[in-house]
C-alpha cells in the first residue's frame, strides 16, 4: 500500500468532519494547519470569531514538522539586512520563554571561531547582493559585531543573558572536543522548542476551548471552489462537501500555490528551499556539546548547528533547492554532508549511521527567489489578498513565508488583516497570553513540587512528574483520564511492557482526545517515541494493539494503519518495522 489512503481506511464518520458538514457557514476558513495555520486559528477564536480550520494531512505535519527545533531570533539574518524580522523574532522569542515554557527552553548557544579577522571584506558584498560568493569563515571581529546588534534587539526585558566572547583556553575548558585550533567562542542565548508538535496541539486545544465558534478537522483537504464556497474532501471517507466564508485565510506553507490553483486563483508566490536534519545516539557527541548548542559556519558558507535534544543529538541543517511536486527526503549525500560538518567542528568524534536513530525533511515556505543563493533567501512573511475564484463578496488572504519563532506575532498580523475585512476589532490580546500547558506551569523546584502533590495523589511523585514535564499543566486532564479509565471497570491503566515510561491509559488519551487519525499521528506527533529512536518493533507491534482498541479498529483497519506507518517511517524517517507482524494482528478480532 502507498502512504495514501487505503479502502479499508475510507470508513470511519468523524465527528469533527459531521459537525462541519451539518453548519458548512462560518465567518472565516483557514486552509492549512501548520503552526502559523493553527496560531491564525486561535487568534481568531479568541476573538469570537466563526472559525474552520481545514489541514489536508495531520497538524503541524508538514513544514512545520521539519524545524531546527529551535525559537531563535537569527543571528544570521543581520547579514541579510532583515532588522525587522530579527528584531520581532528575538522579542517573539522573550515572549515565548515566558508564554510557554512547559515546551520552550533556553539554549546557550556557542559558534566556535578560528580566526580574527576573516570574513570582513566578503560580508559587505554579501549583504549588497546576496550571493554566497566564495565561502569563508567569519572572524571574530565580525562575529562581535554582529552578537552586539543581535544583543541590541532584545530590550524589552527578555532575560537571556548577553553574549560573551572567551579565548582558546576557555573555549577548550568548557568544550575539550573542539578543534584544537579554535581561537574564541563566542556564547549567546536563543531557545529551543523541545516537542513542537506538541505545542501546536496545544493551540489547537486553547483555539477549542473558546466555544463551538470555533471548529476543526485535519485529513480534510480544499480540492476546489464552488461559487463563494470552498470544496473540501474528508481524506478519510473520501466524500466531498462545501463550506461558506466571509473570508478565506490560506496558510498553507509551501503549498500555498498548489492550494490557491485548486480554489481557482493561480499565484507565483512560493519557491521553498529543502532542510534536512538527522537525530543521533551518540554519548560523547551529547557530552561534547556540554548542554548546549554548537552553531557555526560550515567551509561552504552554509550555517549548520548541532545541539542535545530530548536525549539525543540534533544535527543539521541543508539548505537546497526543492521542487514542491516531490516528497521531501533526507538523502545518504545529506547525510555524508552532517557527518562531514560534526568532523569540522569535533575532529576525535566518530559519527556513523548505525547512529541516526531518525532523520527527517521539509521544505521551507519561503518565497521565490529568482537566482538568490537559498541562504539568503529572506526568512521574512508578508500577506497577500487575492481574489477568491470568481466570488465578488468573498475576501481571500494568503500568507507567504512564515517561521516557528515567529507564529505568534504573524498570526496576530494575520488576524487584524482578517478581522478589517470583517468589518470587526480586536477585544483579546495574544501578547502575554499562556499558551496550552504553559498557563500556570510550575517553574521552580518548589512550584513543581506543589503542583506534583496538589495533582499526583492517584498515580504517584514519579509518574506525575513525568506527566508535568512532558504535557505542562495539561497533564492534569491526562491525568483525569487516566484515572477515568482505570475507574471504568472495562480497563485499566498500566505500563507499557516495551515502554514503561508510557502507560495504557496515556496512549488512549492521546488517540482518542488528540485528533489522532492514524497510527503515525501517534507515534510521530503526539509522542517523541520515534524521534528518540524508541519505535523498536515490540513497540510498533504493542502501540499498534492499544492505538486499535481506543480508536475502536477492525483487523482490517489496523492491519492498513501499520501497513501505512511502516511505509511512512521507512521512506521519510529511516525506521524499518514489519507492518506485518502476527502479534499485533491477532491482538483485534
Amino acid at each position: 500500500m502507498s502512504i495514501s489512503e487505503s479502502d479499508a481506511i475510507k470508513a470511519a464518520v468523524r465527528p469533527n468532519v459531521e459537525a462541519i458538514r451539518q453548519n458548512p457557514k462560518a465567518q472565516v476558513i483557514v486552509i492549512g494547519g501548520g503552526i502559523n495555520g493553527i496560531g491564525t486559528f486561535r487568534d481568531l477564536a479568541l476573538q469570537g470569531v466563526e472559525v474552520i480550520l481545514v489541514e489536508r494531512s495531520d497538524y503541524a505535519s508538514g513544514a512545520s514538522a521539519a524545524s531546527s527545533h529551535m525559537i531563535h531570533g537569527g543571528v544570521r539574518y543581520l547579514e541579510n539586512g532583515e532588522f525587522r524580522l530579527v528584531r520581532e523574532s528575538v522579542q517573539e522569542r522573550n515572549r515565548l520563554l515566558r508564554l510557554a515554557p512547559h515546551y520552550v527552553k533556553p539554549l546557550p548557544t556557542t559558534i566556535p571561531i578560528f580566526s580574527t579577522f576573516s570574513g570582513i571584506l566578503s560580508a559587505p558584498l554579501r549583504f549588497l547582493t546576496h550571493k554566497q560568493g566564495k565561502a569563508k569563515e567569519r572572524g571574530a571581529l565580525l562575529i562581535k559585531v554582529g552578537l552586539m546588534g543581535y544583543d541590541s534587539f532584545s530590550r524589552d526585558g527578555g532575560s537571556v543573558p548577553r553574549h560573551t566572547f572567551v579565548g582558546r583556553k576557555k573555549s577548550l575548558a568548557k568544550l575539550p572536543k573542539l578543534r584544537p585550533d579554535v581561537k574564541y567562542t563566542a556564547t549567546y542565548y536563543d531557545a529551543a522548542v523541545e516537542n513542537p508538535e506538541r505545542l501546536a496541539l496545544d493551540l489547537v486545544q486553547d483555539a477549542l476551548a473558546t466555544g463551538p465558534h470555533a471548529r476543526t478537522a485535519n485529513y480534510v483537504e480544499a480540492v476546489g471552489s464552488n461559487g463563494d464556497a470552498v470544496v473540501l474532501r474528508d481524506l478519510v471517507s473520501g466524500e466531498t462537501f462545501e463550506v461558506t466564508a466571509d473570508v478565506v485565510v490560506n496558510t498553507s506553507g509551501p503549498w500555498t500555490d498548489v492550494t490557491n490553483k485548486a480554489l481557482g486563483e493561480a499565484t507565483h508566490y512560493m519557491g521553498g528551499t529543502k532542510g534536512s536534519h538527522i537525530v543521533l545516539d551518540n554519548p560523547e557527541l551529547y557530552e561534547a556539546c556540554a548542554g548546549g548548542e554548537v552553531f557555526f559556519e560550515n567551509n561552504d558558507g552554509r550555517i549548520v548547528l548541532i545541539y542535545p535534544l530530548n536525549g539525543r543529538v540534533l544535527v543539521g541543517t541543508t539548505d537546497l533547492e526543492a521542487d514542491i511536486d516531490e516528497p521531501s527526503v533526507c538523502t545518504e549525500e545529506e547525510v555524508d554532508y552532517f557527518f562531514k560538518l560534526v568532523d569540522h567542528v569535533f575532529p576525535t568524534i566518530t559519527v556513523d549511521r548505525p547512529q541516526i536513530v531518525y532523520r527527517y525533511s521539509g521544505i521551507r515556505p519561503l518565497p521565490g527567489h529568482g537566482d538568490t543563493a537559498p541562504g539568503f533567501v529572506s526568512r521574512d512573511y508578508r500577506i497577500e489578498q487575492t481574489s477568491f475564484a470568481s466570488s465578488k463578496t468573498v475576501k481571500q488572504l494568503s500568507l507567504v513565508g512564515g517561521k516557528w519563532t515567529t507564529f505568534r506575532a504573524l498570526a496576530e498580523h494575520m488576524t487584524n488583516d482578517t478581522l478589517a475585512l470583517l468589518g470587526r476589532t480586536r477585544t483579546v490580546s495574544t501578547t502575554d497570553l499562556a499558551m496550552g500547558g504553559g498557563v500556570g506551569f510550575p517553574q521552580t523546584p518548589a512550584a513543581v513540587t506543589t503542583w506534583v502533590k496538589a495533582h499526583g495523589a492517584d498515580l504517584g511523585e514519579e509518574r506525575t512528574r513525568i506527566l508535568l514535564a512532558r504535557y505542562g499543566t495539561n497533564a492534569a486532564t491526562v491525568i483525569e483520564h487516566i484515572a477515568r479509565i482505570d475507574g471504568s471497570g472495562d480497563r485499566s491503566d498500566a505500563p507499557l511492557e516495551t515502554l514503561p515510561g508510557y502507560s495504557t491509559g496515556e496512549i488512549d488519551f492521546l488517540m482518542t482526545r488528540e485528533h489522532a487519525v492514524h497510527l503515525s499521528d501517534l507515534v510521530l506527533r503526539r509522542s517523541i517515541i520515534a524521534f528518540v529512536g524508541a519505535l523498536d518493533q515490540s513497540v510498533f507491534d504493542e502501540l499498534s494493539s492499544l492505538a486499535a482498541e481506543s480508536a475502536g479498529w477492525t483487523a482490517d483497519r489496523l492491519a492498513a494503519e501499520r501497513e501505512r506507518a511502516a511505509e511512512n517511517l521507512r521512506f521519510f524517517h529511516g525506521i524499518v518495522v514489519d507492518a506485518a507482524s502476527k502479534t499485533a494482528a491477532s491482538a483485534v478480532n
